[in-house]
């Protein structure tokens, strides 16, 4: 398997030649774009963190650890495992 870089970006920003494959991570999506101005090639839900995780982060960002913490459960079961698997086997 090659190894790949992986890079964040705002999906509001424009997209890149350089931005590879474009994955959405978030259960909504953004307000305001189009799908063709986005050009995302994967949206993937099941991996976002839950509401209630997302608002108790934006009230308190020294709860990263946490936040981190849940995310690696989520990812660990049924459909954000197979969502992360799909990703990881592209």
């Amino acid at each position: 398997m090659t190894r790949q870089n992986l890079r964040i970006k705002r999906v509001y920003e424009p997209p890149d030649a350089a931005d590879g494959v474009r994955v959405l991570v978030d259960r909504l999506w953004p307000r305001g774009l189009s799908r063709e101005r986005a050009k995302i090639d994967l949206w993937l839900k099941e991996i976002a963190p839950s509401d209630a995780l997302r608002r108790e982060f934006h009230r308190d960002p020294s709860a990263w650890g946490r936040l981190q913490e849940s995310l690696l459960c989520r990812t660990g079961r049924g459909p954000a495992q197979s969502a992360l698997r799909a990703l990881l086997d592209d």
